[in-house]
């Protein structure tokens, strides 16, 4: 995930929130691949490459290298590294830059077959220059792909103690650094906005319970997501300390019971350009 200048990124680079964001990139990158549909030869740029894994899986399904765009060097370095270990050096071309001014050299404005960002826009004062950007970047009849949460979609059953005023702790944190933990829902209205002509809406769904397998995957996600924001939660003042252990601690107790279960989505949109 990379974000521009204005903008508050909750969760951190430290490499615990590096770990964090490679398993969640495992366990999602399949329903974005498939939405995606990607035939093959498709030109590619990543915006908010982050660690490189959906950039890497986007290049090895569409056969062409993919341009990554990351803000942040240590992301970067760390992408670097982990494209080595997978003998994928090739695949992607990282390069640092904002994401509201996209690093490409003037040929390439308006040379691409899909722009796509992922987790990306929640994190942004002012999310519409970065989809006006991919706009440009894309050629005539271009994608322009927006992946993104509205929060307010989790749900937990059945729901440990105290959990739905953390959650809703987590998501005003969000608003307490002047981004959008709903944005999710406003991905068509981006595009609009943007001047691309929207052409589909969806959610990339994924769901989990107690003995399926990745469970525990989902829950130790969800965990470090939260506890990422743990510092703006206690200094907003939008829930106390206790309350905010404790209710962590019903959500460890719950992941062990055998009714455990969970359900979350994706917000999709996609748009062409005009």
């Amino acid at each position: 995930m990379s974000h521009v200048s204005s903008s508050e990124y909750l969760h951190g680079v430290d490499p615990g929130e590096q770990a964090r964001l490679s398993l969640l990139n495992d366990l999602l990158n399949v329903g974005s691949l498939r939405e995606l549909n990607l035939q093959g030869g498709e030109r590619i740029i990543d915006v908010g490459s982050g660690l490189g894994q959906l950039s890497r899986a986007m290049a090895r399904a569409a056969g062409t290298r993919v341009v990554g765009v990351e803000r942040n060097a240590k992301q970067i370095a760390e992408a670097e590294r982990q494209a080595v270990m997978a003998g994928e050096s090739g695949l992607v071309e990282f390069r640092q830059g904002d994401a509201a001014k996209f690093p490409l050299h003037e040929i390439e404005w308006g040379t691409f077959d899909i722009a796509h960002t992922r987790f990306l826009l929640e994190h942004l004062h002012d999310p519409l220059p970065v989809v006006s950007s991919m706009v440009r970047a894309v050629r005539l009849g271009g994608r322009i792909v927006l992946e993104d949460d509205d929060h307010d979609l989790l749900r937990l059953y059945p729901e440990p103690p105290g959990f739905a005023q953390l959650w809703q702790a987590y998501q005003r944190s969000y608003v307490y650094l002047g981004n959008d933990p709903i944005i999710g829902r406003r991905l068509v209205s981006l595009l609009v906005e943007a001047g691309a002509e929207p052409v589909r809406n969806s959610f990339v769904f994924f769901g989990s319970c107690a003995g399926e397998l990745n469970f525990s995957s989902y829950v130790a996600n969800l965990i470090g997501v939260i506890h990422g924001a743990r510092p703006v939660i206690l200094e907003a003042g939008l829930l106390d300390a206790e309350h905010y252990d404790c209710a962590i601690e019903a959500m460890r107790d719950w992941s062990r019971t055998k009714t455990a279960a969970l359900w979350y989505a994706v917000s999709w949109a996609e748009g062409l350009r005009k």
